[in-house]
């Protein structure tokens, strides 16, 4: 529960932080910071994203005590990685080629790919150990300095680069911060192998190329934008982007947190056959939660906008938003649902065919579509992509023969979804309003909540009350 509390409070913070600097900095301006915080987590996850990987599926307490060359294969690493970047960057500048940020705004996003890099690689070490109260720490204390430093870089400057500096100072201050605790004294680095950083490769890279992709996409398109239509329209595509993917990663990161770690300890304990079944357990969970909470950040949009989009966003982010929502739906089954199968097999290579055919539709659903439609168009074709996506990968998975949700609990997610729209729909045609976005919040979780319970969708009425009987027994101990 801790845990979940951490991600509640990181959804928070990032929302209020997105929207501050959009608010501060101005669509042109914003859309300097969202493209480079695009590249940086492009950077992020082709260089440094294997290590997070490598973590969240190799190291635990046990091998924490009996394997230490495994933590010091993981950070001398990183910091080789961090130096062969700073060479990198520096022979790129030297080059004196012209790119669409400027060199400052690239070495900036260098600097937070790095710092990124180290926090969610650190977060992953002590997740996989299940040192909870370590973890709500490291989120508790990045949040509050990107709230400060992100938010007053952006208000005080009116900046990209401030925005982005104090992005680097939060991550790599929280980390700093929680050193002592985050040290291994077991591990050092003499104790580093080469096998160990070609296995953890084997591993991660398939899962780093295919999310690489999945993230070219929208970095494309913004790319795209920007050409064409300048830094405004991608002020007005990112803050629509970056707030649906903060929502629906948000819902589907804290699910994947518990949910992943049960399934690895399930393999460990039980063998491949109970992890099997314990991933098709936790997709119908991730299902039964991530399309009534898409569909319901699509009923609340209107009064959403109203409330709390900065004013000069205001209509574009409501069209653009509802045109994600599908692709991001996919794109959230694909990496909580789907990709689960793989990584517990250890045998992600099939994930690039899957992300492949993405990059492949998302050009093509472009040319095909009328010209002048400006970023709604890409967000259609964006949203294209990430669906042929999700239906390569379905027909991938097959060819290993995994178990799959029980068709009752798919139909009985789409029935409480269908009837928790057909009664917050006609809230959604009224004037925008704190009450109607109350009612519809209060109304819609009442209202799927009814379905879940009496239903029993992906178990969940049974795992609540599994978990709340010992808090009972504990108030009541007669």
């Amino acid at each position: 529960m801790r845990v979940l509390g951490a991600f509640f409070l990181n959804v928070l913070f990032n929302f209020a932080v997105g929207l501050l600097v959009a608010k501060f900095l101005g669509p042109a301006e914003y859309g300097r910071f969202a493209l480079a915080l695009a590249t940086a987590m492009a950077v992020q996850t082709f260089f440094l994203d294997w290590l997070r990987l490598g973590a969240t599926r190799f190291y635990s307490e046990r091998t924490r005590g009996e394997e230490p060359a495994l933590r010091a294969t993981l950070d001398l690493a990183f910091a080789a990685v961090t130096c062969a970047l700073a060479v990198a960057s520096t022979c790129l500048f030297m080059t004196g080629g012209h790119f669409p940020l400027s060199n400052a705004l690239i070495a900036l996003a260098l600097g937070v790919a790095v710092s990124n890099g180290l926090f969610d690689f650190n977060t992953a070490l002590v997740r996989a150990r299940f040192h909870d109260r370590l973890y709500t720490r490291l989120i508790i204390v990045k949040n509050l300095l990107a709230f400060t430093l992100i938010g007053g870089g952006a208000f005080y400057f009116a900046s990209a680069k401030m925005a982005l500096i104090g992005g680097i100072l939060s991550a790599s201050g929280s980390v700093i911060a929680a050193r002592a605790a985050l040290s291994d004294p077991f591990a050092q680095a003499h104790m580093a192998r080469i096998r160990i950083a070609r296995s953890i490769l084997r591993y991660s890279m398939p899962i780093v190329a295919a999310n690489l992709l999945y993230i070219c996409i929208p970095l494309a398109n913004r790319a795209l934008i920007t050409i064409y239509y300048g830094f405004s329209e991608t002020g007005q595509f990112s803050l629509a982007f970056d707030i649906g993917t903060k929502a629906v990663q948000a819902i589907g990161s804290t699910l994947d947190v518990v949910l992943f770690q049960i399934a690895v300890a399930a393999h460990d304990r039980f063998g491949a056959e109970r992890s099997k079944q314990k991933i098709a357990d936790n997709m119908a969970i991730v299902i039964a939660i991530m399309l009534p909470a898409c569909v319901g950040i699509w009923l609340v949009l209107p009064s959403l906008q109203q409330l709390i989009v900065p004013v000069d966003y205001r209509g574009p982010f409501d069209q653009l938003l509802t045109l994600m929502l599908p692709g991001l739906f996919c794109f959230a089954m694909i990496l909580y649902g789907l990709n689960p199968i793989f990584q517990i097999a250890k045998r992600t290579g099939p994930l690039i065919a899957a992300a492949v055919a993405g990059c492949i539709a998302d050009p093509i659903i472009l040319f095909a579509m009328p010209r002048g439609g400006g970023a709604q168009t890409l967000a259609i074709a964006q949203s294209g992509a990430f669906f042929v996506a999700l239906v390569t990968l379905i027909g991938v998975a097959c060819l290993s023969r995994p178990h799959w949700p029980r068709w009752q609990d798919v139909a009985s997610t789409c029935l409480g979804t269908a009837a928790m729209t057909a009664v917050l729909l006609p809230l959604r045609s009224q004037p925008p309003s704190v009450i109607i976005l109350v009612e519809q919040v209060l109304g819609g979780i009442a209202i799927y909540a009814a379905i879940v319970a009496g239903l029993d969708i992906a178990n969940l009425r049974t795992i609540l009350l599994e978990r709340l009987r010992p808090m009972v027994a504990r108030f009541n101990p007669g």
